[in-house]
């Protein structure tokens, strides 16, 4: 399902910016942008639990900012499309909120 520019815009600031979790979120997004990962390989390079990682990747599953390919476990998971569209408004939705400037 398709969703305008504006109303995912809303839903990025909400994601990373909007709840306790934004920054992990962030991180997981920028590691994927640079290279489509599994859950234990984001767990070793963002240097956080496995049990976080999986936690953090089910919300961003369920509003369609990442996919995943291949079965649950072992799965390697991508930015959505609509995601990718929308990566500058993400970037600089996140470097507004000031909490850290994605390098």
């Amino acid at each position: 399902m398709a969703t305008s520019p504006r109303a995912f815009e809303r839903l990025i600031w909400w994601v990373v910016a909007g709840t306790r979790g934004g920054p992990t979120r962030a991180r997981i997004i920028e590691c994927l942008k640079e290279r489509p990962s599994n859950a234990s390989q984001l767990a070793e390079l963002l240097n956080l639990d496995y049990k976080t990682i999986r936690h953090h990747i089910e919300f961003l599953l369920e509003n369609r900012f990442l996919v995943r390919v291949g079965g649950k476990y072992g799965a390697t998971y991508f930015l959505s499309p609509e995601l990718e569209l929308n990566y500058d408004r993400f970037r600089k939705i996140w470097e507004k909120t000031g909490k850290t400037k994605i390098e």
